[in-house]
């Protein structure tokens, strides 16, 4: 039997190393993306050969598009696209650099796009295959301070609602994952030192509600899923 493909894009400490872990413990291969070489050869060695390192920006369409034709070439599909590609800044749109939004726009949004359109035309000709995208809140509302990141996680929620219209029908199963939490890791540990573990949600069950998008029959599908610890308000 063929051994199943998932790409995972923006693979760094916190979301995207545990959807790599999980879906090697499924047997998958796993394709990482990031721009950082060497931290993904560092992630490699703990999957047992299972994995292969394409350092990548995602914000290149040209280079994204040669990525995705070598992945294809090599293994011949595509089972799953996992992006988690994603950048930030915050602070009053008054103030805020016009440029950290463009640049915002082009990892969160164009990004989502150009992977999306690399890797579609062949899930579409076999009738299967998954695009999950994460995403927070402030995809769904602007907050004060959040102008030159919010619009770019808006338009990349609502670009993956037109995709999972489009693609559904053809059997392509495309998901959007709101993470209304402080994902757990050193950064977010040393932003909120005094907080107890279950303040923070754990990157693995993440990795495994991303599992059961993907998993689900085509007759039940989600398109969007809000995560949260029992203590987040909303």
């Amino acid at each position: 039997m063929t051994q199943k493909i998932c790409v995972v894009t923006g693979v760094g400490p916190g979301i995207g190393k545990a959807c790599c872990e999980f879906y090697a413990s499924k047997g998958y291969h796993i394709v990482m993306m990031a721009r950082q070489k060497d931290y993904l050869e560092a992630v490699a060695s703990e999957l047992n050969g299972s994995a292969t390192v394409m350092p990548l920006d995602v914000t290149d369409e040209q280079a994204v598009k040669q990525a995705f034709a070598s992945i294809m070439a090599d293994y011949g599909q595509i089972d799953i696209l996992i992006y988690n590609a994603a950048r930030g800044c915050f602070g009053s749109f008054l103030e805020v650099d016009p440029k950290e939004l463009e640049l915002n726009f082009a990892i969160n949004t164009m990004g989502l796009l150009y992977c999306a359109r690399a890797v579609a035309p062949s899930m579409i000709e076999r009738g299967a295959g998954s695009i999950m995208v994460t995403g927070n809140t402030a995809a769904t509302r602007g907050g004060a301070k959040f102008a030159a990141f919010a619009p770019s996680k808006g338009a990349a929620r609502l670009l993956t609602q037109s995709m999972a219209k489009e693609l559904g029908p053809q059997q392509v199963h495309v998901s959007y994952l709101i993470i209304d939490a402080a994902v757990d890791g050193p950064f977010a540990r040393n932003l909120c030192p005094d907080e107890e573990d279950d303040f923070f949600i754990q990157p693995a069950a993440i990795a495994e509600s991303i599992w059961y998008l993907d998993q689900q029959p085509s007759n039940c599908w989600t398109f969007e899923l809000d995560l949260r610890p029992h203590r987040e308000s909303w």
